[in-house]
């Protein structure tokens, strides 16, 4: 059986780390105590904070011995990356404490593959908790009271965590057999009929993954391929795109698509959902965006349409990223509409924004070898597109 780690800072969790490790024991399940501790000394660690600071590509003087403490634990937290990958028989990674903590071992966490069990015990736990889970699969679990200490509610809350996380290593769920390659797909609202006939018109030869494209969704699905754990994308909604240039809630990072170029993965994609910007409630959309073309999607969520020239930027960043690929990559262009609010008699109807969009791609995107421009005259959500999606992926593997 594989081992846990049990990581946190045992100059101040000193305690609360050795019960949670104790309880794993007792459940049968090998455990390592690691401190990531950056300033005082400790006892008792199965793996010592200057041996996880060994591992900081700057060596231990990056982490240890500085004043700074904001600079310490970063460092902290990059050394504890590393020799984590370095790790051979991981079987789950349990964290407890405040922020600082939680900042520090989730960035641990974050460099591990997604499936592999992951629990951070954490007093922020109850808040946004985005920048600490990212694009992988961290559990959180809100410790109620601080991590300061055992009483009857944190010996609750840190065993309810520790014996989860026992059951987890110890009882695996089993692995179905998997012949089909697995490729990626991302959908909006906007664009599921898209993905939804694509699934149908691939059935029994893929096993898709779907991702809703949510900024997150994005990340999620180019980590998994980075991870080798998807053979190709069908990345069909670039809606990630507008909310990072304009300041939307869900966007991309500057990366995206640009895993595709590290491993030339085939790529094939297209446009989707790029016709608008994604905001909260209506009151949330900035002041300046106030008189566009806002539709109210719900109550809490509220679509900007795009201009031309923001049109013209999203197509330049999709390009100047998909030009680096040197792998398989197919663009493919729905002239019809986008989205499904991207159609005569809808509400983001534009075709100027649609044509401006469309000319920049055509002006900026490089065709090579294996890298090509295909222009359609469906709407993105047509049977017949999917269909082409489809035609364009079996080329790419043949």
């Amino acid at each position: 059986m594989k081992t846990v780690l049990v990581i946190g800072t045992m100059d101040t969790k000193a305690d609360e780390l050795r019960f949670a490790a104790d309880l794993i024991r007792a459940a049968g399940v090998p455990v390592r105590l690691v401190d990531v501790s950056t300033a005082g000394t400790v006892t008792g660690p199965d793996v010592s904070a200057a041996e996880v600071a060994a591992h900081h590509p700057g060596g231990q003087a990056a982490v240890l011995g500085l004043g700074d403490r904001g600079q310490a634990v970063s460092g902290m937290a990059l050394a504890l990356s590393h020799w984590l990958l370095a790790q051979k028989d991981i079987g789950g990674v349990l964290g407890l404490g405040g922020s600082g903590n939680t900042a520090l071992v989730t960035e641990g966490m974050r460099a591990l593959p997604v499936t592999l069990p992951k629990l951070m015990v954490s007093t922020v736990a109850s808040g946004n908790v985005a920048p600490y889970v990212g694009p992988t699969d961290i559990a959180m679990m809100y410790s109620v009271t601080d991590v300061a200490g055992l009483n009857a509610i944190s010996r609750r809350v840190i065993g309810n965590a520790a014996h989860a996380l026992a059951g987890m290593v110890k009882w695996p769920v089993p692995l179905a057999a998997q012949d089909r390659p697995g490729v990626g797909m991302t959908m909006f609202g906007v664009t599921t009929t898209c993905i939804d006939q694509l699934r149908a018109e691939l059935a029994g030869e893929v096993e898709p993954y779907v991702f809703h494209a949510t900024g997150t969704g994005g990340q999620s699905m180019e980590k998994l391929v980075e991870g080798g754990l998807l053979s190709a994308a069908l990345d069909v909604t670039a809606t990630e795109v507008p909310d990072l240039l304009m300041g939307g809630v869900f966007p991309c990072t500057a990366d995206r698509y640009r895993v595709f170029a590290r491993s030339q993965r085939p790529w094939i994609g297209s446009v989707g959902a790029v016709d608008m910007v994604n905001f909260g409630a209506l009151e949330t959309v900035p002041e300046k965006y106030r008189d566009r073309n806002l539709y109210v999607h719900n109550t809490q969520v509220t679509l900007m349409r795009t201009t031309a020239d923001e049109n013209r930027a999203i197509a330049r960043f999709i390009t100047d990223a998909l030009n680096t690929c040197e792998g398989e990559v197919r663009l493919l262009l729905p002239l019809g509409g986008v989205s499904a609010i991207d159609a005569p008699g809808m509400p983001f109807h534009d075709p100027t924004a649609d044509q401006a969009l469309f000319d920049e791609i055509r002006a900026t995107f490089r065709p090579g070898p294996k890298r090509h421009l295909i222009e359609t005259d469906h709407h993105i959500n047509a049977p017949a597109f999917a269909v082409e999606l489809a035609r364009h992926y079996r080329e790419t593997i043949q």
